[in-house]
């Protein structure tokens, strides 16, 4: 079984999320476990406090080392961790490759950052890889964090009903967008299913699917200037 512990400075926003809809299912089944550790449960001093102004000065409060040195040794100390990821717009743009590979992993660390960052002694220490969700900034790691999880317990044999979704799913690492899908009714104000679909003809709704998919991947391509 997978487990996946995350140090949040704020985890009510990671509470909703890994309690509803696949997050939940999986833990349900046994196929992972998700730890949320509240970074002030390590702070003990009188006011519990878990940031401070940055040396050298400049704006924002940063995340200071000793509590999460004291949650990520704890945790360390009880079990061997495959990756320490910490969420960083610094870090790699994360990928299905990305998910494909944390996905086979047994233990996985999350560091969520939060204010202008932490203290990078944590980093040095601790971090075995960076992981960011694209050229932007966020409030917190909170986001990217649950993005990463979803990702990943999603591959998981058995989290999904439909054993072939995720692998389906999974083409988008080699830049290949799928087929459009449709369900019914066949007909909804005026606007079709393509006919080929309905037809029960296997062979042509393959290669109908091959071609619809090489148009979207163009012009997903197009669309993120990678060609």
């Amino acid at each position: 079984m997978m487990r996946i512990d995350i140090i949040s400075a704020t985890p009510t926003l990671l509470d909703s999320p890994l309690s509803t809809s696949i997050m939940k299912r999986a833990q349900d089944k046994g196929k992972c476990e998700i730890f949320i550790h509240d970074l002030r449960d390590y702070a003990y001093d009188k006011h519990r406090q878990i940031d401070d102004k940055p040396f050298g000065g400049g704006p924002g409060m940063l995340l200071k080392p000793e509590p999460f040195f004291e949650c990520i040794e704890k945790l360390q100390s009880e079990r061997k961790y495959d990756t320490i990821i910490l969420t960083s717009p610094k870090g790699k743009i994360f990928n299905q490759r990305d998910a494909n590979r944390l996905s086979l992993s047994e233990n996985i660390m999350i560091l969520a950052g939060h204010y202008k960052g932490i203290d990078d002694r944590v980093r040095e220490k601790f971090v075995t890889e960076e992981i960011s969700l694209g050229n932007f900034i966020l409030s917190g790691g909170e986001l990217p964090a649950l993005v990463i999880v979803d990702a990943i317990v999603r591959l998981i044999p058995g989290v999904l009903n439909d054993s072939g979704s995720a692998l389906n799913d999974s083409l988008i690492d080699d830049h290949t967008v799928e087929a459009p899908y449709y369900t019914r009714p066949a007909e909804y104000k005026g606007m079709k299913v393509p006919e080929i679909l309905l037809s029960g003809n296997d062979k042509k709704i393959a290669e109908w699917k091959e071609e619809q998919s090489k148009i979207l991947t163009k012009k997903w391509k197009q669309i993120n200037s990678l060609e």
